[in-house]
């Protein structure tokens, strides 16, 4: 399986890697790598990879069969099986996908409701709740986010295993998209420290050191999706 060097460090840009696969869909396989596949409301990384037949523009990562799949921008010529290759994140991007990541977990900690779906891009974010009504004041609602983000509160990460999530359902937030079980362990993203701490949730995602590093966002809008369904979409003011 592909080792995952974003989970150990987000902040990662570039990392020499070796292929170990090809898709029948045109993919690369590799053995290690800094792009996050496409999962749970983010979309894959782009960037460049680096090899002796030149470099290859990569347009987004997925999950396949055997760990993770870099697809090309177009069609090029494959660096053979076994070869070497340096990958290198559109890191603006990416950050950006980080920033966006963690403001909609701290949106969830704004509205306490069951997330019903949710979608991350580099320029706008949204979650969808289970709330019958719109809230009554949204600038009091975006003041509160901003109020948040401004605290410059750490994010960090924790494993427990499949048993103890089992025996603690109230941190899953989501009712749409489930954390990953089944490797005898899951991933929690805390943002805030001891007193502080005021979000600890199930999350494979990519997300930025502390919250201040997020920067103001905006409320954009908010839509009703259904009788019981309302979805709060945000974007960065900067």
């Amino acid at each position: 399986m592909t080792e995952l060097l974003f989970r150990n460090d987000a902040y990662l840009t570039a990392a020499d890697c070796i292929v170990t696969g090809h898709t029948a869909e045109g993919g690369l396989i590799v053995d290690r790598t800094v792009f996050y596949p496409t999962g749970g409301g983010q979309p894959g990384d782009s960037g460049m990879l680096d090899w002796a037949g030149g470099l290859m523009p990569i347009a987004t990562a997925i999950k396949v069969e055997g760990g993770v799949a870099l697809i090309p921008a177009e069609p090029v010529a494959m660096p053979p099986i076994g070869s070497p290759v340096r990958q290198v994140l559109d890191w603006s991007r990416r950050h950006r996908h980080m920033r966006m990541h963690t403001a909609l977990h701290l949106l969830s900690v704004v509205v306490p409701l069951p997330v019903t779906g949710g979608q991350i891009g580099s320029e706008k974010g949204r979650l969808d709740f289970d709330m019958a009504e719109p809230p009554g004041d949204v600038a009091a609602l975006a003041g509160v986010l901003n109020s948040l983000i401004q605290r410059d509160l750490a994010v960090t990460e924790d494993w427990i295993t499949d048993e103890d999530l089992a025996a603690n359902p109230d941190l899953v937030k989501t009712m749409s998209v489930r954390p990953p079980t089944g490797q005898g362990r899951v991933r929690l993203v805390r943002i805030g420290t001891g007193t502080d701490q005021i979000d600890l949730q199930p999350c494979g995602g990519t997300h930025v050191a502390r919250t201040g590093e997020i920067g103001p966002v905006l409320i954009d809008k908010i839509e009703k999706k259904g009788r019981q369904n309302r979805r709060i979409s945000i974007t960065f003011a900067e």
